[in-house]
């Protein structure tokens, strides 16, 4: 389980595959410059976070054939789509976002959970991260499954409203589930107590004075 207080900035899927191109436009039902809005809220938000000595955290996807399990080949191939983020190519690099000298990467291989990849939750321990700042792709899909697993792990979540959308289901009913289900704030990154662990806040909140 989750201990500690300090918070983390996890940047989840920011790649070309599905930020922009024709794999991202071909894939995404809404108007494209939603993501372009998603990749500058994000961008922001990076920025903000080093500037608070937040540490960032980024996680990317690689979706070659020879990840994915025979579930995932099998309903990839009933959809006719080809798969996306393979490893080496365009697709699969950061868009418009760089981690910085001594900022962590992880790898997801053919999942949408970032604890699935190699090292993450160690790292957020060995760390003393109990709070996540989610930002990236996408709302209902892999920063949903990050989300999830982090909640039941016992971590607190911040979902960043204006750095992801959703891809199948309504936004503002994805930003409501993630509010019920997880106890999820769903903050503008511009907010300062997107930026605050729950936890910290109760250890600074004043202690009742007895006797009044």
């Amino acid at each position: 389980m989750a201990t500690g207080t300090a918070t983390a900035l996890v940047v989840v899927d920011l790649q070309n595959d599905f930020c922009t191109g024709p794999v991202a436009t071909a894939r995404f039902p809404g108007d494209p410059t939603v993501l372009d809005r998603v990749t500058e809220g994000s961008l922001r938000a990076v920025a903000e976070a080093r500037r608070r000595g937040v540490e960032v955290l980024f996680v990317r996807f690689l979706g070659d054939p020879v990840h994915q399990g025979p579930a995932w080949r099998s309903r990839d191939e009933r959809r006719g789509r080809p798969a996306k983020c393979l490893e080496g190519s365009r697709g699969a690099e950061f868009h418009r976002v760089s981690p910085a000298p001594g900022e962590r990467v992880f790898t997801k291989r053919a999942c949408f959970d970032a604890f699935l990849a190699d090292g993450f939750e160690e790292h957020l321990r060995a760390r003393g991260i109990g709070h996540l700042v989610l930002a990236g792709l996408f709302a209902d899909v892999c920063v949903d499954s990050t989300a999830r697993t982090a909640f039941q792990k016992g971590h607190h979540i911040t979902l960043l409203a204006d750095c992801t959308t959703s891809l199948h289901l309504p936004y503002e009913q994805v930003l409501g589930f993630a509010r019920r289900l997880y106890g999820a704030r769903t903050l503008s990154w511009e907010d300062p107590e997107a930026w605050a662990s729950p936890e910290q806040r109760r250890e600074e909140r004043p202690c009742p004075v007895s006797g009044r």
